[in-house]
């Protein structure tokens, strides 16, 4: 995936910065898709400082954006909406100050979801102004980290990355088998 994003940088010339931005806007909208991918093209393609920057605008941009069309759609299905984290339970009820260093602190711990955030951010009442602010501020602390982590793995050995893969496969595997553990529906007697 990130060789694809850095042959699309090259090919884009003057718009790679543009084009960087536009695929952070398309994956904080989708929500599900990790943006690692595009960090780590971000920084091979433009170098670490640079790289970050266009991140940090990347997701500040995607957010925005998604907050805006999630709260357009979010009265359609807001009564199907059933929320069990006590923090975002406590964000949906809020506004002002408290819902601002709420926003902050979640974009900060990477436990919940981007898109789960902005969804129940939109569905609350934060001002677009506030919930801006707040996301964006709480997003460079975690994309300093992650652009950290991506900058040291590429610059790993052929064996430090196959280790991490593996790994990286391993708790995949592991993750999918506890969920499904969970979720195992019990026969009916």
């Amino acid at each position: 995936m990130e060789a694809q994003i850095l042959a699309w940088f090259e090919n884009s010339g003057i718009y790679s910065v543009l084009l960087s931005i536009v695929l952070n806007i398309i994956i904080s909208f989708l929500g599900i898709v990790p943006s690692v991918f595009l960090t780590a093209a971000n920084i091979s393609f433009f170098g670490f400082g640079q790289g970050l920057l266009i991140s940090i605008l990347g997701e500040a941009f995607g957010a925005i954006f998604s907050f805006h069309l999630y709260r357009k759609g979010i009265n359609k299905v807001k009564d199907r909406i059933t929320i069990k984290n006590k923090y975002l339970k406590r964000l949906q009820s809020t506004q002002g100050l408290e819902a601002f260093f709420l926003i902050v602190a979640l974009r900060i711990f990477p436990f919940i979801p981007s898109g789960v955030v902005t969804l129940v951010s939109a569905s609350s009442k934060v001002g677009i102004l506030n919930y801006s602010i707040a996301s964006t501020l709480g997003k460079i602390p975690a994309l300093l980290i992650e652009a950290y982590s991506v900058q040291q793995v590429l610059n790993w050995s052929v064996q430090g990355k196959i280790i991490l893969v593996l790994c990286s496969i391993f708790m995949v595997v592991f993750l999918i088998k506890r969920f499904r553990k969970k979720t195992r529906v019990l026969p009916r007697k």
